[in-house]
């Protein structure tokens, strides 16, 4: 499901360090997720351009949005 895809992009990206491997993400994942659907979303994520999966593991590769970013530029300091 949608909430599934959303949960694992989340553990990746909020991972500790640069590189997760599948093992310690599946250990940081709030609830188990089936081998198979996990190797699923990781193969959309990487088509998508939002992970790289390489032999020593999964790296966080999506920027925020340029929308979000010039917002953010414009915005008063507090």
């Amino acid at each position: 499901t949608l909430t599934t895809i959303r949960m694992v992009e989340e553990a990746v990206k909020n991972a500790p360090g640069s590189i997760v491997t599948i093992p310690e993400l599946k250990r940081v994942l709030p609830k188990q997720v089936n081998h198979n659907t996990l190797k699923t979303i990781l193969e959309y994520l990487e088509e998508s351009n939002k992970i790289y999966v390489s032999i020593k593991g999964i790296t966080w590769l999506s920027l925020p949005s340029k929308k979000f970013l010039e917002e953010i530029r414009k915005g008063k300091e507090v």
